[in-house]
This record gives structure tokens, sequence and C-alpha cells, in this order.
């Protein structure tokens, strides 16, 4: 009798045990119903993304979830990926010849291709200068709600939300529903044009690159040669300090501080560029969901700059060498 008694408690106890297990891994499973964000909020949180995904978000309910890398699809994606995410190779949305964005029509397609029209939502995540790049590009065509998932898929299952390894597979539409680019102003690509703003002294071009690509000590790319930056620029530091130590994207009076350090103000008319448009559309999405009007990506960057030696280049730290 002891005996059936000890193996009935032994009994109940375990199924207790995998009842409570089996509760607290789904805890974050359920339905989560997250406050709405503005469309022009680019950096979103992991809950807000999967009450999109849980269909608690109304005006977001037509949506695309996009891992953007360089590549094929990666071995990460391949392992665990946000359920229903697509991967987007970066080649998709860049020319080979200078790395700028490719052609209106070319974009267009990708857009169909991947299901993605004026008024779809579209969350991008992965790294922060490609997720920044993809979203850029499709805030440039036309697509009027683009978010970034913050911190990457760590910030997704830091959460305990559950990640996939199924292959994904887009659903093409036929018309995107907006004229692409509906926003030119958002993207400068030629070196001329920069040329042409530097005369009002009230314009800054701000290089997102590394001290030593700054002053000229490195060129920063294994096919870029040719140290040194476009003349007038000033220095708005690396991609890392952009990002903090859980990989989430600074806040706009951290950014801010960071500008006022060589005198880029709001007020300003700015130019964010780095070498081919990756880091530095992190701090132009920074100033977008802030809603400023005056800045612009530098698409053409150091890489196109310096293949035309009729340009003015500076070497060094301009506020010493004011004879560059």
């Amino acid at each position: 009798m002891k005996k059936f008694l000890f193996f009935l408690i032994l009994i109940l106890s375990v199924l207790a045990s995998c009842s409570k297990t089996e509760t607290n891994s789904n805890t974050n499973q359920s339905s989560v119903n997250a406050s709405p964000v503005e469309k022009t909020r680019v950096y979103v949180n992991a809950d807000w993304v999967k009450s999109v995904i849980d269909g608690n978000q109304p005006q977001s309910s037509n949506y695309v979830i996009l891992e953007a890398s360089w590549g094929d699809a990666s071995a990460d994606y391949k392992k665990a990926h946000i359920p229903g995410a697509l991967h987007i190779n970066t080649d998709l949305i860049e020319e080979p010849e200078y790395w700028n964005v490719r052609t209106p029509k070319e974009i267009e397609q990708v857009m169909k291709d991947f299901g993605i029209s004026k008024d779809t939502a579209v969350i991008v995540y992965g790294e922060p200068s490609p997720a920044a790049r993809v979203a850029t590009t499709l805030l440039w065509a036309g697509v009027d709600e683009v978010h970034v998932l913050d911190g990457n898929l760590k910030a997704w299952t830091d959460m305990g939300y559950a990640a996939s390894s199924n292959t994904e597979k887009a659903k093409p539409i036929d018309d995107v529903g907006v004229i692409v680019p509906a926003h030119p102003e958002y993207i400068i690509s030629l070196p001329e044009q920069i040329i042409e703003k530097q005369k009002d002294p009230n314009f800054k071009l701000v290089s997102i690159r590394s001290w030593d690509e700054f002053t000229g000590k490195v060129s920063g790319y294994s096919y870029i040669e040719r140290v040194g930056e476009p003349k007038g620029a000033v220095w708005g530091r690396d991609e890392f300090d952009y990002v903090d130590d859980n990989g989430k994207i600074i806040s706009i009076d951290e950014a801010q501080k960071i500008w006022n350090e060589w005198g880029v103000t709001k007020d300003n008319e700015i130019s964010f560029y780095c070498g081919t448009g990756w880091r530095a559309a992190i701090p132009f999405l920074i100033a977008y969901q802030e809603g400023w009007t005056n800045v612009t990506l530098f698409d053409g960057g150091w890489y196109v700059w310096q293949m035309n030696p009729e340009l003015p280049v500076q070497l060094g730290d301009p506020r010493e060498n004011t004879n560059n």
C-alpha cells in the first residue's frame, strides 16, 4: 500500500511538473496586443512585431517581413528566423558597378517579387546597416510604412518568441501602386549634386565612417585603394556609435550629441554618407523617424567620389588642416 501511494504521488508530481514546464515555455507564445506605432516610426520592438503577426495591428494587417543580408539566404536564416520572414539579398537592391540603389524599374520589380506594394507594412530585420539599407530603399521607392526590428533577431528570441527554420516563399504581386521612386528627395546619387549643395554654407556633408577612414589612414574597403574624404565633409562617427550594447539603435538625443560635436544641427541641410550607403542609412533613418525633412543619404559616398580624380579630397583632421 505504501509503495502504491509512493508511486501515485511520484506520478502526480511528474505530471504537475510537465504541465508547469509546458505553461512556462508557452507563456510568450500567446497573442500579443502591443500599442500601435506611427507609420513613420522606423525602429520598433519585438512585442509590436509579434502583435502584427498575431493580427492585433489592423493598420498593419497587410505585412511582409524581410531578413536583410548580403548574399543568398544565410545559414543563420536557414537555422532560425521570424516565422514568415523572407530573406532578401542586398544585391537585389544595389547595382554592381557603384553599389548605388538600382534603377526605379529594377526596384519596382523587387517589390513585385516580394509582394510589397505602397500600402504594405514592411518589417525589416538583420544587422543594423543592411537592414537600414533595405529600409531606406523602400522608403525612397514609396512604401508608406517601413519598420526595422530594433535589436535584430536577438530582440525577438530574447522575448521568448518562437523562431522558424522553414523556407518561406514570397507571394508576388502585379502592381505596387506607386511610381518608383515616390521620394527621390531622400537619396543623392551623384557627387556633382553634393558639390552644388556645398555652395550653401548651411549644408553639411556628414561622414559615417571610422576615424581612420575619415582622416585618410585607411580606405576601409578591400576594393577601394584611395584614402580620404570628399572635401568639406565633417565626421559623424562610425556605425557602431549608433548601436548600444544590446544591438539597438540610439535615440535621436544621443545622435544629436554626436552631430553637435562637429556643428551639425537640425537647422542644417544634412547628407549622410559612408563608403557605399550602408552605414549612413542608420542616422538617416534616425532623423527620418523624428520628422526631419532636411536629411538625405548620399548614395555614391566615398566609393563613387574617389573614382573621379578631379573631385576635391581632404586628408587628416579638417579642423587642423585648413589647406586641404
